[in-house]
């Protein structure tokens, strides 16, 4: 789809309520990039929640993505030179007309990275392809992670990068109108820690009325009790030599908390003793049932009616785990040992029920059907059932293609609807899931269905499948030939049946 929009080079001015930004017409659109929603969170302001971003004179120009909040790159590092500085807390906007009388819907972006890593300007996220094809206005934004949004630190308030991401949805309600979006005609999407965002953002006091549709993408079943942050604050805290107080902690660069995060993340899957379920993930961050922030998990709040106005996508892909076990080196080669630990550990009923339920399958087969289940399969179908049961409308999809690379082996793995949604074959992790190869024509069409649906339900609240329902459970299976068929992995679902996703514990106090 080609829209008439701006002329490629030409330069286009919007009045913010902090000031006047500077953009540029590209591919068809106007884009504009690293617009502060809030002060930049140091000094003063490091571990307290976010403050509205300072006004500025004349015209500032919003040509380049904002720097990346301090965090743990990963094994492959950052993907080329990222910006510096502190003014982490940035908005980009992709719009097909700056003109306040356009009023088109808005989709507002929340990025994954496991709590700790990733940023809106990476080129995975780009959203022209969004923003053309829905003809649409496309918000993505930065928040703080790691140490400085998710970790306990005694006397800062819980959850700080939940905190940051309402306070860019805030500005979205207040400024996107400019930009040419109706700030009534909102949807937040989102795929793993973002799903998870996006989550816990429906069970926020605070975020209530800031949108009306949400798209959650795997959706992490991992949010802390208390108690459990807590210890693992004072273990991060520990890495570095420090107490967990804001005066300790913000006495140090943020990279020096960024490297005692990587130096405990090795260590959690010896201390299953301690930290249960949440040890093996390696990932010491998540959000955190405070009883104020966050005052219960999303399935909870969802479950006694907190969203039932908010229309709904969730889903998951088939194999979500294996990305993980191919990280490791270990595609296909987990054996008894580890698969009955993780039986033990993740099953409900145990791990006789779930041999007894797949009694076909290899032990490598168990250990990455369980590990798929409880961290994302499960708790995203059990999000839309608890949104049902609260008087909400939910639409559920699973993806079931497989990425090409490696033959198929990762299958429907974990952020292979990343690439497929944005249309990015060619970056971040679009490389590794399709072997570098040009995208196939049977990719090209899913991924062009995965914009279709997406937009049309931020447009219309229907993504052109049936709602979800206790007695027919049809779900939209994204695959080589999309087809709306009953949730294809029913023999999951009864095993999870009646399961709560409570706040993971401390178990050893």
């Amino acid at each position: 789809m080609t829209i008439p929009g701006p002329v490629e080079s030409v330069e286009y001015v919007v009045r913010t309520a902090a000031g006047a930004v500077r953009g540029r017409g590209e591919d068809g659109l106007t884009v504009f990039r690293g617009i502060p929603f809030a002060e930049p969170p140091v000094g003063a302001g490091r571990f307290a929640a976010p403050r509205p971003a300072r006004p500025w004179d004349g015209i500032r120009d919003a040509y380049a993505f904002g720097p990346p909040p301090p965090q743990d790159l990963g094994i492959a590092g950052p993907a080329g030179a990222l910006p510096e500085g502190d003014d982490w807390l940035t908005v980009n906007v992709w719009t097909p007309e700056p003109d306040p009388a356009a009023r088109r819907p808005v989709m507002v972006w929340i990025h994954g990275g496991a709590y700790k890593l990733g940023h809106s300007g990476s080129p995975g996220y780009d959203a022209r392809r969004i923003a053309v094809d829905g003809d649409l206005v496309v918000v993505t934004f930065n928040y703080r992670l790691g140490m400085e949004g998710f970790a306990h630190i005694e006397s800062a308030p819980a959850n700080r990068g939940l905190l940051d991401q309402v306070a860019a949805l805030e500005w979205v309600r207040d400024n996107i109108a400019a930009f040419g979006g109706d700030p009534g005609r909102v949807t937040v999407f989102g795929e793993s820690a973002g799903a998870g965002s996006v989550a816990a953002l429906l069970a926020m006091p605070r975020a209530a009325g800031l949108f009306g549709r949400a798209v959650a993408q795997s959706v992490p079943g991992t949010f802390f009790s208390p108690e459990l942050a807590r210890d693992l604050g004072t273990a991060l805290a520990a890495e570095a030599g420090l107490r967990p107080t804001v005066a300790d902690l913000g006495a140090v660069a943020p990279e020096q908390l960024v490297k005692a995060g990587q130096a405990l993340a090795p260590k959690m899957p010896g201390r299953v003793d301690r930290w249960g379920q949440a040890a093996p993930t390696v990932t010491p961050y998540a959000p955190v049932v405070d009883g104020d922030v966050l005052p219960v998990t999303p399935w909870r709040a969802l479950a006694s009616g907190a969203s039932r106005d908010v229309d709904l996508i969730v889903g998951h892909n088939r194999d979500e785990n294996r990305l993980f076990t191919a990280m490791a080196g270990k595609l296909g080669e987990i054996g008894e040992e580890r698969s009955g630990a993780a039986l033990r550990l993740y099953a409900p009923g145990g791990e006789a029920a779930y041999r007894a339920a797949f009694p076909e399958f290899s032990a490598n087969d168990l250990y990455e059907r369980v590990q798929t289940d409880w961290l994302f399969g499960m708790p995203s179908l059990h999000l839309a059932e608890a949104h049902l049961a609260g008087g909400g409308r939910a639409h559920v999809y699973e993806l079931t293609w497989p990425a090409p690379a490696d033959g198929g082996a990762l299958g429907a793995c974990h952020a292979l609807d990343i690439p497929l949604l944005f249309g990015t074959f060619r970056a971040d992790i679009g490389p590794l899931l399709f072997a570098g190869a040009e995208p196939s024509p049977e990719a090209l069409a899913l991924s062009s269905r995965f914009r279709s649906s997406w937009t049309a339900f931020a447009r219309t609240g229907d993504p052109g499948w049936p709602e979800y329902d206790a007695e027919r459970r049809l779900v939209q299976v994204l695959d080589a030939e999309p087809v709306v068929a009953p949730y294809p992995e029913e023999t999951s679902r009864r095993l999870w049946e009646g399961y709560e996703f409570t706040p993971l514990p401390l178990v050893t106090p």
